[in-house]
């Protein structure tokens, strides 16, 4: 008997995690929400669900974004996150001096049209970003962003956001010997995922090119 309330327990939690993330992905999809915990907590408003069993985790919101944009988007979307592929592209090049690294939903595909690329640069030195920025006349808003380094340490790192033309950018700056060891994730111990220039370039290559260069 205890045994059986188990079962319904857990099958009762993870039917509410399946609709949690399902709806999370909704608000991101639908309603401009980029950040995943921001859409998780308003995600669990709106059901009235709380428990934190019942709270998925982000890749499981991100499975169910990617999902929704296979059943919902249009060939716009697939368009504009190409585009902005590209243009993480040629940031990775311009950046080459801070060893950047392309992460969250540009990468992952769950990114919209407004959401920024983001970019992880490496070095010790935090300023020289701000310089170099400075020197190639990129005006840029200063920001700072909590990261999960490893499982001790977590730091405000300094983060810079502009656009360029219509891209909005984000470059959080991360301690050089972050660029071996990614940080991990905001909700769990898993690395976050990652690409290097070459890697995104061969991620592109693999993608249908986009419908008004077709």
């Amino acid at each position: 008997m205890h045994r059986a309330r188990q079962q319904h327990a857990g099958a009762r939690s993870r039917e509410r995690r399946h609709r949690l993330a399902h709806e999370a992905a909704r608000l991101m999809a639908e309603g401009g929400i980029h950040d995943i915990h921001q859409a998780r907590l308003k995600a669990a408003g709106r059901l009235g669900i709380h428990d934190d069993a019942s709270l998925p985790q982000d890749q499981e919101i991100e499975r169910a974004l990617q999902e929704y944009r296979r059943l919902f988007s249009s060939a716009s979307h697939a368009d504009a996150l190409r585009r902005s592929r590209e243009a993480a592209l040629e940031a990775l090049a311009f950046f080459a001096p801070f060893q950047p690294r392309l992460h969250g939903g540009v990468l992952d595909g769950t990114a919209d049209a407004q959401a920024p690329v983001q970019l992880h640069l490496h070095g010790d030195d935090a300023d020289a970003v701000q310089r170099f920025l400075v020197d190639h006349r990129i005006p840029a808003q200063a920001r700072s962003r909590r990261v999960r380094l490893d499982r001790a340490r977590r730091e405000d790192c300094p983060t810079w956001a502009f656009h360029a033309g219509e891209v909005a950018f984000e470059l959080t700056v991360l301690p050089s010997n972050a660029l071996r060891q990614a940080p991990l994730r905001a909700d769990d111990d898993r690395p976050m995922r990652r690409a290097s220039e070459a890697q995104l370039r061969q991620l592109l290559a693999l993608e249908p090119p986009r419908h008004d260069d077709a």
